[in-house]
Parts: structure tokens; sequence; C-alpha cells
């Protein structure tokens, strides 16, 4: 009985040493972090005490500026698809365009019947009350309020239909 306890202590402690070696010092230099301690003297980093640190690598130094810069020159060639990306043909995506823009407009003329149903019923803030309404009034002012909530939603709808057909390409 007291073997299989004594391995079970035995493995729990050979691992959490293991756990404890994994994590080797950590220097901080500016904004670059390194484990090579003769790099992090020659630099003078300074050592990150206390918990473990997770760096993400994201573009390098180097192809920022020149990235920047070509935004900043202000050609006209400025927005790109990323590199890899499939190239489409012209007549092909002005197709998607129309594709879209038709899309759009059905979706705008259904939000608008919506919006014109919904002002209908919301009758300039006094719709018709309904069965108990006329006996519970907080029934009648709550579903009001909802009515008002909704007509709120279908034209913020309605501006975000309007705002995408106006980013897509005249016909």
């Amino acid at each position: 009985m007291k073997i299989p306890t004594l391995i079970a202590l035995l493995a729990a402690s050979m691992l959490a040493g293991g756990a404890a070696q994994a994590q080797e010092r950590v220097w901080r230099c500016g904004n670059e972090y390194t484990n090579n301690a003769a790099d992090a003297q020659r630099r003078n980093c300074k050592l990150m005490e206390g918990g473990n640190v997770t760096v993400v690598q994201g573009a390098s130094a180097a192809a920022r500026p020149a990235a920047a810069s070509a935004g900043a020159g202000g050609s006209a060639t400025a927005a790109r698809a990323p590199a890899g990306s499939p190239r489409v043909e012209s007549a092909e995506q002005r197709q998607r365009d129309s594709d879209a823009r038709a899309v759009l407009e059905a979706e705008l003329q259904k939000a608008q019947a919506r919006q014109a149903e919904l002002q209908r019923e919301y009758n300039n803030g006094e719709p018709e009350k309904q069965g108990s309404e006329a006996k519970n009034y907080q029934k009648y002012l709550d579903r009001v309020a909802e009515m008002k909530a909704q007509i709120a939603r279908n034209e913020s709808d309605i501006a975000g239909l309007q705002r995408e057909l106006s980013r897509l390409p005249a016909r």
C-alpha cells in the first residue's frame, strides 16, 4: 500500500521539477524579449521575473516602413488584394458587384416595406389597443416601446444597406 503511494509521489515531484526547468530565464530589451543571457548582458536588458512570457511574432520591422510609405504616397493602387489571393477578371468582378448590388437592393426594398408597415401600426405613437391591453395599460405601453425599438432598428438596417450600396461601384 505504501509503495504505490511513494511511486505516485515520486512521479509527481519529477513532473513538477521538469515543469520548473522548462521555463528559461527571460530578459526584456525594450520591446523585445530574449532568453540568450550573453545577448541580454551585451544589450543591458532587464531580467523578467514572475509569470511566464508569451511573445507573438508580428510583421518584421523592415516590412512595416515599406508598407507605410506605399500607403502614404497617395497612389491610386494603395488598396490591393492580399498576396496569394487569386486574381479575378474584371468582367467577373463586375458580375459579382452587380449580383451584390441586386441582393442589397432587394434587402433594402424589404426593409423599406417593413418600415412602412411598422410606421402604419405605430400610428404616431398611438397604436390600436389589443385585447387585454384595455385592462392592463402597462402591456400597451410595453408594446408601444417595443414597436418604437423595432422602428429604430429597422431604420438602422436601412441606413446600413444604403451605406453598403454606396460603397459598390456604379453600374
